[in-house]
């Protein structure tokens, strides 16, 4: 087998690399033997047509080897089926390795056509690939007879289940965990608008938090929760957000200080004396101020605007007429304010433009199934009495939450008090001791609370029905919990004290640069695991948490509220299974000591990533429990 220097080229910032075939083998874009079906090949016309496709598109699949220089090349030997790997762009900026940039990489190098790879969640299939394209999905493909974020690739080769790959996981710790910050950060967008035309501005609507706290239904609560969680991830997407109503009641801003709720607060209602004098102007004539029901102003008529838009963005066609109301003018000023007098400080990132005006303005009204219909009949008026009204309003419905073996009229405040005494219990037995009134404890019962509120209320898609069981115990064991979480996040910060404090004794040296750390010593299944499903996709999920198709048809919009939640539960499972297998903190012998600090850098971006994916639903972590 002769081997030769192969040429470099380059293409704008992209320099042309080449990955290895198997362990000796390079493929030289000049030389793309080996892709035709033989003549004595077997395994079906499709193979053949799928390597001509991939040997003549010119957009072949993307990869970041992290070095510009020129690669080899040699003349592939002809094998069935063709262990391969392909010539690929690569980006000389060092950015941060993404999920997507590789699946989109690998889909563009296919071809036209639907996407066929899909990254690797499990952790036997992760002993052998990381991205697989299934045969039946290629086979679909080719029915006749595939950045500088995209992850550095190990190998490619055609497998039982379809084509393979591999990433160089040395590479792929080395750049991860050298740069962990980038990694807690949402994944940039793929082409930053320009300042002037910067995103839609969202106003972010909750009617649940009118209601007085002492009556606030489960149902409102979960409602309550999500927008704070859109809030949230809106904020950390750099998204201008303005969010109404501002809270009146001291109670109600106490219960929201309660469960980590971050709302704004005001002490006096908004002017409606130009939406009065508008309403008194569309009063139907017709109306008799004997037989309107006490606190009515008038009537006012939405059958012109429901006819037109009304109709076509999907508003209940039983919407006829809107009995006004002092509160229902309250209301409406707000969000008129709100509109017009947009606040500074309303988001750390994008801001919306000097010029911009109303239509620039999203409102997503985040409702319960209950106060729905009432908030379609407050968009309507609010068209009909306002010419400076946003055109697009979008509702999040949550559905309708159901506790097992309890009356329906458990309010939040009880539903609260019920978890939290639960918490105290569980607490009791396992130290052999009540630490409710211990100080030292308030505070860790208080968030140990809310994260079992939380995680149930935001496990689940918001629209579908939610059952709650408040019969079962709390505990640290069960899995699928938020004190399951928070109990992991306890263990990660003794395991760092617990290095300080060795450190200190003078049984470990300092933390070394992390440039010199050598990440080839993580061997365990278990370290990929951590790293691929957990902190390698975290920025993308940042962005997926916060995905609002504000430019979809309809009044309803769909919210992924139930993401980050379920994403922090696997993430707790991983560690939790790696942690009890590993012991971490090794003998202190200087042999011992590299494996060591590359083990508590990966935990330190695991960290990491739990508490930035803990800050996303208001909660903060716990160093002991």
């Amino acid at each position: 087998m002769r081997r030769e220097r192969g040429p470099t080229r380059s293409r704008g910032s992209f320099s042309w690399l080449l990955m290895m075939v198997d362990s000796e083998t390079i493929l030289s874009p000049r030389e793309p033997r080996g892709f035709g079906p033989g003549p004595n090949r077997t395994g079906g016309p499709w193979w053949g047509h799928l390597w001509k496709a991939l040997a003549t598109v010119s957009l072949w699949c993307t990869c970041l080897l992290g070095t510009g220089s020129p690669a080899l090349s040699v003349a592939l030997p002809e094998v069935w089926p063709p262990k391969i790997l392909l010539p690929v762009p690569v980006a000389m900026a060092t950015g941060r390795l993404g999920v997507e940039e590789t699946l989109g990489a690998l889909n563009l190098a296919l071809g036209a056509g639907g996407p066929v790879w899909f990254k690797e969640t499990r952790a036997r299939h992760l002993r052998a690939r990381d991205f697989l394209a299934p045969r039946r999905a290629l086979q679909a493909r080719f029915k006749d007879g595939q950045g500088s974020g995209v992850a550095p690739v190990l190998r490619c080769e055609a497998t039982p289940s379809g084509l393979a790959l591999q990433l160089q996981r040395n590479a792929v710790f080395q750049r991860v965990l050298s740069s962990v910050a980038a990694y807690t950060a949402p994944a940039a967008p793929a082409a930053p608008a320009a300042p002037a035309t910067r995103g839609p501005r969202v106003l972010l609507h909750c009617p649940s938090l009118r209601a007085a706290p002492c009556t606030l239904r489960l149902c409102q609560l979960r409602a309550v929760l999500v927008a704070d969680h859109l809030a949230r991830a809106l904020h950390i997407q750099g998204v201008s957000v303005s969010l109404v109503p501002a809270v009146r009641d001291p109670d109600m801003s106490t219960l929201l200080q309660q469960l980590w709720v971050d709302w704004p607060s005001a002490s006096a209602p908004a002017s409606t004396e130009a939406l009065w004098s508008r309403a008194l102007a569309e009063f139907t004539s017709a109306d008799d101020k004997g037989a309107l029901p006490p606190g009515v102003l008038g009537s006012v008529c939405l059958k012109e605007l429901l006819e037109g838009r009304g109709r076509l963005a999907g508003y209940d066609p039983n919407l006829d007429n809107c009995l006004v109301t002092e509160d229902l003018l309250s209301v409406l000023a707000e969000l008129q304010a709100a509109v017009q007098h947009w606040p500074d400080n309303c988001s750390p990132g994008l801001a919306a433009a000097p010029d911009a005006g109303v239509d620039s303005c999203m409102v997503v009204h985040v409702v319960s199934y209950e106060e729905e219909f009432q908030q379609q009949k407050l968009d309507l008026l609010w068209w009909k009495l306002d010419d400076g009204a946003p055109l697009r309003q979008k509702h999040v419905v949550c559905g309708p939450v159901k506790v097992a073996g309890v009356p329906s009229t458990l309010t939040a405040l009880e539903y609260y008090e019920l978890r939290h005494a639960q918490v105290c219990k569980a607490s009791a037995l396992k130290h052999g001791r009540d630490l409710a009134k211990d100080p030292a404890w308030t505070e860790t019962f208080r968030v140990l609370s809310v994260a079992t509120i939380k995680f149930e209320m935001l496990s689940k898609t918001p629209q579908s029905q939610l059952l709650v069981a408040l019969a079962e115990s709390i505990s640290t064991k069960g899995t699928k919990s938020g004190t399951f979480v928070m109990y992991n996040c306890a263990r990660l910060a003794t395991l760092f004290e617990g290095y300080k404090h060795s450190v200190e004794q003078g049984l470990y040296p300092a933390f070394p640069p992390v440039s010199s750390l050598d990440f080839s010593l993580l061997r365990e299944e278990g370290e990929w695991l951590l790293l691929f499903n957990s902190v390698l996709p975290f920025p993308d999920l940042l962005s997926q948490a916060a995905a609002l198709d504000l430019t979809a048809p309809g009044l309803h919009i769909a919210a992924h509220t139930e993401m980050v939640c379920k994403f922090l539960v696997q993430l707790s499972m991983d560690f939790s299974s790696y942690y009890n297998r590993v012991h971490i903190l090794t003998e202190p012998r200087p042999h011992l000591f590299g494996q060591m600090f590359a083990r508590l850098q990966l935990l330190r971006a695991v960290c990491e990533v739990l508490h930035t994916g803990l800050a996303m639903l208001g909660l903060p972590p716990l160093s002991y429990i």
